[in-house]
């Protein structure tokens, strides 16, 4: 799993910075156009890019780093709010 976030991820960084980097020197791919016979730009490639980084690697990635964890951990509940106190209280007594 975490082979496939590292590797989606610098597919989208590459084709992100391809694509500004081919907007910025408004260069045309005219092999693709004559092999493919369909026009790619460099706003195709970006967007491309930030797509597979938001509708692919985030959702992977959050899942991947949550899957163990308990959510009941990270709510501000009243026992959490009463630990967070205990060890403030305890930290000062040192």
């Amino acid at each position: 799993m975490k082979r496939l976030i590292i590797i989606t991820s610098t597919i989208s960084l590459i084709l992100i910075f391809t694509g500004l980097f081919f907007k910025n020197l408004a260069i045309d791919f005219e092999v693709f156009n004559l092999i493919l016979d369909f026009n790619i730009t460099g706003d195709q490639l970006t967007g491309t890019g930030v797509i597979g980084l938001f509708f692919f690697v985030f959702p992977v990635f959050s899942y991947y780093r949550w899957k163990d964890k308990d959510v009941k951990d990270y709510m501000l509940t009243q026992e959490n709010i009463d630990k967070m106190n205990k060890s403030k209280k305890s930290k000062n007594h040192k």
